[in-house]
């Protein structure tokens, strides 16, 4: 794990008893809200503390400081889209590939937009919570599960399913970024849906080794 000098970003203890889970819980939830409420500079742990109806103290018994809220954050974010595609990966192994490509991008950018405003959030702050390190690292894993999938398609491929993969997750990154970037990205979700959508099929259909259906 990448970390600064003299900066800690690791939780100091997981929660092991229900209770503790539900704390950590509400903290994280709470540092989402004072985030949209207050920006990233306005938030403190003890505005945070306050918000989940927290002591300070409880809250510094698992996160040193707000970096590493804010990271925590990010990470369950992460988690999320990882796990919407892993599901999807292993539900549609030995279809085909226009099959693949559509479902991965409804469960994508679905994960990815399911609270548009705290994704917008937790990626305006990325850059200084090691935010390019953890996406890294969880691209990596996506990319693993989604090039087991396309290796599975019924018409079999011409192309190397890491490479594949790579390509098509690209995309999905890309119209991911930019629906972050903009004013009311709910609003742009199903046009550029739609585009990518046609932009993926085209590209699979470039990769298959028997004419799709």
């Amino acid at each position: 794990m990448v970390k600064a000098a003299g900066a800690t970003f690791e939780p100091r203890k997981t929660p092991v008893q229900r209770r503790s889970g539900e704390s950590v819980d509400a903290i994280l939830e709470a540092t989402i809200q004072v985030l949209l409420s207050v920006g990233k500079e306005q938030l403190t742990t003890t505005r945070v503390a306050q918000r989940a109806g927290v002591s300070v103290g409880t809250l510094y018994q698992y996160f040193p400081n707000k970096t590493a809220l804010l990271r925590e954050c990010l990470v369950r974010h992460m988690d999320g889209v990882r796990n919407s595609v892993g599901k999807m990966c292993e539900e549609h192994k030995g279809a085909g590939l226009l099959e693949m490509g559509t479902t991965l991008v409804f469960a994508y950018l679905g994960a990815k937009m399911r609270d548009p405003k705290e994704s917008a959030a937790l990626y305006s702050v990325s850059s200084d919570i090691e935010g390019a390190a953890l996406s890294h690292a969880a691209s990596e894993r996506a990319r693993s599960m989604v090039a087991e999938m396309f290796a599975t398609a019924k018409e079999g491929l011409t192309k190397d399913p890491e490479t594949v993969a790579t390509m098509v997750l690209a995309s999905l990154n890309g119209v991911a970024r930019r629906l972050l970037e903009i004013k009311s990205p709910e609003r742009h979700l199903e046009p550029m849906r739609e585009e990518l959508l046609a932009l993926v099929h085209a590209y699979l259909r470039t990769c298959a080794a028997s004419p799709l259906e």
